[in-house]
């Protein structure tokens, strides 16, 4: 394989994206976390190479961090490659430089219609998409295994679209050609990415390649398992599905199973005895609410994965990681409770650990109300299964390990490496997204969590009231005072002290992601509210609903609307 002589350099677009750490090749390359996609507007990887930059080798390894944080498997990644291009054509007939701009700054009368193609029609022969143009099989409408049969069979050297993206094309002049999908009777060279080239140069892509080169019926049964993994990953459990899948019994790793209940559910007079017996068992109100958000917070409304149901804050990866450490003792205790509670049943009535880690955070929540001087039900739906290790896919569930939390005022060790230069409190909306809370369902969350102490560590940051554990309004009410005045306590401006105006004594500290409630516009116009004279029950009410909210955002077996 040549290169193209004038390709770009990668030494000239070190620069151009900040969502890589490393240069591709060193140890310490890798992708900003949580992020999948190699380059910002692309779906998986650049098709020219990191860059732009021809590099099959390069190619490979973002394929690998790519299609690993999506959950594929060498096996998967080559399979939905391979059996990806055995279809269609991509399209370069007309250079990125003389298309319109896309349909937000287009001008007025564009009225919505973006990426304006000056030639021709506009379309067919003349479309314009990735700037690489043409098809990668004599049979672009055919499953064959032709692509990879000629990926292997030929030489290819670097050329360039018509749009001018880099590509490659057959060294043999004798190589097969493939139809031109608009003008009848025209026939093209064939066609493939940097990226395919990868698979070839790639050590274990190229042992995927030749078992499928070497066996059809594997690489059309891989295709097909790994294009149904593609298409459904972000659906999230089995019980989201409509039809006969919802009730297909074979489970698969991915669709994180929860073996279902065959035991009877806790009715209220037993929710009312397992509260008391929680409260009884000596945890504190804080670690209690600590250790239930812990387990809803990793949900992530993106693709319904993680959340409380299931009980795998007890399971390897989550157990292990630096953020749940004040969970496990939690844990231990509450496992105490279910086993007397269970053992206590003459019937088939059961409790589940994950049903009890919630309702933990309930009963504390309610006593720390009351503690405010505020009778409050807090809203507890049984019903969620603990599964099992053997039914964690612990290397995918890694993925949802957070690199910042702001709720639990959280960094990972390596925040700074990882973040590429993202502010926790950009992360921290991030998270907020993916929980999907509205601005007053945030801001009300956080000032609960801050009364009950819910920091990783149980340091004093954020904590702005000397009644911890006392489901109150302080966060707010010193947050938005006008008799302190916040000053930096590092370079970076990471952490923060508050300072009476009058008197200049400390009275508390804060990091980045507590001041955001105070110093963005928004998010501090809620906080006043909740700081109000007449702030605390609305606050209460308000955090109450967050709560149950953020309990339910996983639970798909029942209708839950919010």
């Amino acid at each position: 394989m040549r290169d193209l002589k004038n390709a770009e350099s990668p030494d000239s677009m070190v620069n151009r994206d900040k969502r890589w750490r490393g240069q591709n090749g060193d140890a310490n390359y890798d992708l900003e976390n949580p992020l999948a996609a190699s380059h910002q507007a692309l779906i998986y990887v650049n098709p020219e190479g990191p860059y732009a930059n021809g590099d099959p080798m390069g190619s490979a390894r973002d394929i690998r961090v790519t299609f690993t944080r999506m959950a594929m498997n060498n096996e998967e990644t080559v399979a939905l490659i391979a059996g990806g291009h055995a279809f269609g054509k991509s399209h370069g007939m007309v250079p990125a430089s003389e298309i319109g701009m896309p349909p937000e700054i287009a001008p007025m009368e564009a009225m919505g219609f973006g990426w304006h193609n000056p030639k021709g029609p506009g379309n067919a022969e003349f479309t314009m998409t990735n700037g690489i143009e043409g098809s990668w099989t004599p049979n672009p409408t055919q499953w064959d295994n032709d692509y990879l049969e000629n990926l292997f069979k030929f030489e290819w050297e670097q050329t360039k679209s018509p749009a001018g993206a880099l590509q490659w094309t057959p060294t043999d002049p004798n190589a097969p050609k493939t139809p031109d999908a608009h003008i009848l009777g025209q026939m093209n060279a064939l066609m493939m990415m940097t990226s395919d080239i990868a698979l070839k140069v790639d050590p274990e892509y190229r042992k995927v390649c030749e078992k499928f080169l070497g066996d059809f019926d594997a690489f059309t049964q891989a295709f097909s398992k790994a294009w149904y993994k593609l298409t459904h990953r972000d659906m999230g459990p089995r019980e989201r599905y409509l039809g006969p899948e919802k009730v297909n019994e074979n489970d698969l790793l991915w669709q994180d199973p929860i073996p279902l209940a065959d035991y009877a559910l806790v009715d209220a007079a037993d929710i009312t005895a397992l509260k008391k017996s929680i409260l009884a068992s000596g945890i504190s109100a804080s670690d209690l609410v600590y250790t239930a958000f812990s387990a809803a917070v990793t949900h992530r409304s993106s693709d319904k994965r993680g959340g409380a149901n299931g009980g795998r804050l007890a399971l390897a990866p989550q157990k292990d990681w630096a953020v749940n450490r004040r969970t496990v003792p939690v844990i231990a205790a509450l496992r105490t409770v279910m086993k007397e509670f269970n053992g206590q049943q003459k019937g088939d009535k059961k409790v589940s650990l994950a049903d009890l880690i919630v309702l933990g955070g309930c009963a504390a929540l309610e006593k720390a109300a009351a503690d405010a001087g505020f009778t409050t039900a807090v809203p507890f739906t049984p019903g969620r299964r603990d599964t099992t290790q053997e039914l964690t896919d612990i290397e995918m569930f890694r993925w949802l390990k957070p690199v910042a939390d702001g709720f639990r005022n959280y960094l990972d060790q390596e925040f700074d490496a990882i973040s590429q230069g993202v502010a926790p409190e950009e992360m921290f909306l991030d998270k907020a997204q993916l929980l999907s809370l509205t601005a007053p369902e945030w801001v009300a969350l956080m000032g609960g969590l801050k009364a009950m102490n819910a920091n990783h560590d149980g340091s004093a940051h954020g904590i702005f009231t000397d009644r911890v554990g006392v489901l109150t309004n302080d966060f707010f009410t010193v947050l938005t005072s006008m008799d302190f005045e916040w000053k930096k306590t590092d370079a970076q401006g990471m952490t923060f002290s508050l300072e009476d105006r009058a008197t200049g004594e400390k009275r508390f500290t804060a990091t980045r992601s507590d001041l955001i409630f105070g110093s963005n516009s928004q998010l501090r116009a809620v906080a006043e509210v909740y700081a109000g004279s007449d702030g605390q029950k609305r606050f209460v009410k308000a955090f109450v609903k967050a709560w149950d909210k953020v309990m339910m955002l996983d639970r798909y077996d029942v209708k839950v609307s919010f």
